[in-house]
């Protein structure tokens, strides 16, 4: 194990965990994707119930917020990895399998899409589930002002932004999951998962799954009692924005770290 020892698996070793965990991903059960993928998208969700409640607080100022707002919203992933869920731009990673023609790619594109949609339905949900809470309130309506700023600010965002804003958003992701991937405890892998996640969010960068919970729940809050209407919010404009940043996380995801990371780990073993 070398330098690693008993702390961490080498980068070698997480190369190879990445391409089994990728080969069981593609053979779940549908029934069992659907569920773990709703999970995900809720997990998420509950990520960003936690960064918007922390940045509703005007006072923190700018960088205070950004940073707190990050380590808030890591619980998200550490939800994802710790307690076990299928989620879209994590899964990016399968395409180590599918290069290393380990699944099909028609068993990856399965996973992708399945995975999406129910991160879609979970994560939209959660909102719908906040907005009958009367969370929105909290703060003297401090939340869901917080809340409906952060939609339209995304919906807002320009298509090339958006898009390489999802790039670097990914590969924080996929470098979080991979880091989570080398440890050994739960302790590590939070601690691994804290840093990358904190530095995506602190950096303003586009999450697709997040903004499944973002817009949707923007768009249930704006109009309602005490709520001001928005101008710039409405479900075209959110997949305005899920367009773009979806494949921006695919890039930054599957080809900047999945790809990068088999042509240094495993393509040499091949011979080639």
């Amino acid at each position: 194990m070398g330098v690693f020892g008993a702390d961490a698996y080498a980068p070698k070793e997480v190369a190879e965990r990445v391409q089994a965990v990728g080969v069981l991903k593609a053979q779940l059960p549908m029934l069992s994707m659907i569920a773990l993928g709703i999970l995900a998208g809720g997990f998420i969700g509950l990520g960003a119930v936690y960064y918007t409640v922390v940045t509703s607080d005007a006072s923190l100022g700018f960088a205070g917020a950004r940073v707190l707002g990050g380590l808030s919203f890591s619980l998200g992933l550490i939800l994802v990895v710790v307690a076990g869920a299928e989620l879209f731009t994590g899964n990016n990673l399968m395409v180590m399998a599918w290069v290393s023609k380990r699944v099909t790619l028609g068993l990856l594109l399965r996973n992708l899409a399945v995975v999406y949609g129910a991160n879609f339905v979970g994560a939209a949900g959660l909102a719908l589930l906040v907005v009958f809470s009367g969370h929105g309130n909290e703060g003297e309506g401090a939340v869901a002002a917080r809340a409906l700023a952060i939609a339209e600010a995304k919906v807002a965002l320009p298509l090339v932004e958006a898009f390489f804003q999802g790039v670097l958003c990914n590969i924080l992701v996929c470098l979080a999951v991979w880091l989570a991937m080398a440890a050994r405890t739960v302790t590590g892998k939070i601690a691994a998962i804290v840093f990358p996640i904190s530095a995506f969010v602190a950096a303003g960068f586009e999450h697709c799954v997040a903004n499944m919970y973002f817009i949707p729940l923007g768009l249930f809050l704006e109009g309602s009692a005490g709520i001001r209407e928005s101008e710039t919010l409405s479900w075209l404009g959110m997949f305005g924005n899920l367009g773009p940043v979806t494949l921006g996380n695919l890039v930054g995801g599957a080809v900047m770290v999945g790809l990068v990371y088999y042509v240094i780990y495993v393509r040499p073993d091949q011979g080639e």
